[in-house]
């Protein structure tokens, strides 16, 4: 299997890269097209990206507000002695949280919902409570939504 390092130093693999974040959905022969190869050799250096992981998936970007969850809060858990592992199967069974990460410092987890309504916070807070403190901070805006990480220029360096 080619290492992460030699396929993003191939410009091509990159502008592919490139060419995904702007529109996942298009086309193998448009992709082909865009980078001078042809369909095939694309379908082919896509496998590979997706074999060493540097492309995870295809996702679709869902509008919380749109689905009626108008509401984005990140919670900070800092665990009591031997609770850690419920506070991440608990996150793990809500269906209102978007991202509970391992972090280090003093709080353990921070942990990105959705809520449909302010007053239901304390009910999702209370749960967490059973193992550990938390610190909320609700998003009043976001100015730089989530994005990709930079890719490399082509050349293994990064810009």
């Amino acid at each position: 299997m080619p290492q992460i390092s030699n396929l993003l130093s191939d410009p091509r693999n990159v502008a592919l890269l490139q060419a995904l974040q702007e529109d996942p959905r298009q086309p193998v022969t448009r992709l082909a097209a865009r980078v001078g190869m042809s369909a095939p050799a694309v379908k082919e250096r896509l496998s590979r990206l997706e074999e060493t992981g540097v492309i995870r998936g295809y996702r679709i970007d869902l509008d919380p507000k749109a689905l009626g969850w108008p509401i984005t809060a990140y919670v900070r858990v800092r665990p009591v002695p031997g609770q850690l592992p419920k506070i991440a199967e608990l996150a793990q069974k809500m269906p209102q949280v978007a991202e509970c990460h391992r972090v280090t410092g003093e709080d353990c987890f921070i942990i990105k919902l959705h809520l449909d309504a302010l007053e239901h916070l304390d009910l999702i807070l209370d749960r967490f409570l059973r193992y550990g403190q938390t610190t909320t901070s609700i998003v009043q805006s976001t100015p730089v939504p989530l994005r990709a990480p930079p890719l490399p220029a082509g050349n293994g360096k990064t810009r």
